[in-house]
């Protein structure tokens, strides 16, 4: 227990340049709290404790606003920043070193049974309110972007944006950042193409027409 809250910190410190100090950790992160709860509540879920691990997700809830089934295992080095919103459900599966932001759902698509909830591979972050639904895979070292709906599984090194998540860019290194700002926009850039496409169309029927129509002093004679 004491490593993992060691690695907390010096998680905390490495991904959040707004960590001053360890008392400001320990007072001020829910994240770091709804963590330390979740870890507790899940060594009682494996022992088969009856409802107290629940009671200590819900205490975690209220506490946080971070909402973590006792039943979800998670890796080393995980943090979830800022954090309000975040739910993770009971079959979840999280490797090392996640990154979470506020508002993601790691959830189920329905009243399944069985393992219905993701499993995230190792070195993965996760945008602000994107949602990872069904017992789907996602690989290590994936990016998926802010707001994105992913329902399908993705490969390592996959950077994952939109509704439907789709993967944007592939990379056959680890490491880089989420860049928000530098990420293509799938559905934009079909839009662009679509009028681009439209618009050759358009020359290519007005070049037709000209061909067809005979001109005036044609008439005449």
């Amino acid at each position: 227990m004491f490593t993992a809250i060691r690695e907390q910190f010096e998680t905390i410190f490495r991904e959040d340049p707004a960590a001053k100090s360890s008392l400001e950790i320990v007072l001020c992160y829910p994240g770091f709290h709804a963590v330390l709860l979740h870890r507790a509540a899940h060594r009682l879920y494996k022992a088969h404790f009856p409802l107290l691990p629940r009671v200590i997700s819900q205490l975690s809830r209220f506490l946080t606003g971070i909402e973590i089934h006792p039943g979800a295992t998670i890796g080393r080095r995980f943090f979830i920043d800022h954090g309000m919103g975040v739910v993770i459900g009971e079959t979840t599966e999280i490797g090392d070193d996640v990154l979470v932001y506020q508002g993601v759902t790691l959830g189920g698509t329905g009243n399944e049974r069985g393992k219905r909830h993701p499993t995230i591979g190792n070195n993965v972050v996760i945008g602000t309110g994107a949602k990872v639904l069904g017992g789907i895979k996602i690989g290590n070292h994936v990016k998926i972007g802010a707001g994105s709906v992913v329902v399908h599984p993705v490969p390592d090194y996959s950077t994952v944006v939109g509704i439907p998540g789709r993967v944007v860019k592939m990379r056959n290194v680890p490491g880089g950042v989420l860049e928000h700002g530098d990420l293509p926009d799938p559905e934009g850039q079909e839009i662009t193409d679509l009028k681009e496409r439209v618009a050759e169309l358009e020359t290519q029927m007005k070049a037709l027409i000209d061909a067809v129509t005979p001109r005036a002093g044609s008439r005449s004679e």
